[in-house]
């Protein structure tokens, strides 16, 4: 009974681990798909480098790395692939946590930082747009205004006599009287977070739920290995 139960465990895991193999190999292409197509870098200078696409890479790299390692822990029966396995989702979950924490503690500061640069890449992204004599430039604003129905920062007059297409409020912008969104991407935004920010709070929970599940089921596999086929490092 205990080894059918064992046996069970151990299968259950590596199902578990190859599916999230699979996903992390998805979020991995995911990634660079937008690293290719997106650019963050015209929103928020300060996070050129930290945008989503790069978020998405190391996330697809981590979720692929620590899987595998769960899949040919409990696939080998291996203890030391279990135990890195676990003390990994461990330190994921302390990480996950600390770091919903802080943007709980810091909602204001981060919130304000957020404000100020954005008005930054704004600014950057009307110099460029004069620089280059051409619409490119709001390729990144073009696509945030128009997915959150809003324009410029705070509103329309951010742009001055630089306002992007994006910004009208109808498909066919009329250059002689146009219509322009009247709420700042700022305000869409927060509006975006508060509405999300319980469907975001349930998955970061039903993360870590997991997470434990997965700790669980590894030390539950590593301490039986040993007493099944004895020490196998």
């Amino acid at each position: 009974m205990a080894q059918g139960c064992l046996k069970c465990l151990k299968y259950t895991m590596c199902v578990a681990n190859l599916l999230c193999f699979i996903c992390g190999i998805a979020v991995l292409s995911f990634g660079v798909y937008l690293m290719i197509t997106f650019r963050m870098a015209a929103l928020i200078p300060s996070l050129a480098s930290f945008n989503v696409a790069n978020v998405l890479l190391i996330s697809g790299i981590i979720i692929t790395c620590v899987s595998f390692l769960g899949f040919m822990g409990a696939l080998k029966e291996n203890r030391c692939l279990l135990l890195t396995f676990f003390l990994m989702l461990f330190i994921l979950m302390l990480v996950e946590l600390t770091a919903a924490c802080l943007l709980l503690i810091y909602e204001k500061e981060i919130g304000d930082w957020v404000q100020k640069d954005l008005s930054k890449g704004l600014k950057d992204t009307k110099v460029n747009a004069e620089r280059k004599n051409s619409t490119d430039v709001f390729d990144d604003w073009n696509w945030v205004q128009t997915k959150f129905d809003c324009c410029g920062v705070y509103n329309v007059s951010d742009w001055e006599d630089k306002v992007p297409d994006s910004c009208c409020s109808t498909t066919n912008c009329d250059k002689q009287n146009p219509k322009y969104r009247t709420t700042g991407c700022v305000q869409k935004l927060k509006n975006w977070f508060e509405d999300n920010f319980l469907t975001t709070g349930i998955s970061v929970i039903v993360l870590c739920i997991i997470e434990v599940l997965g700790m669980c089921f590894a030390m539950t596999l590593f301490c039986h290995i040993r007493s099944r086929l004895g020490y196998k490092l």
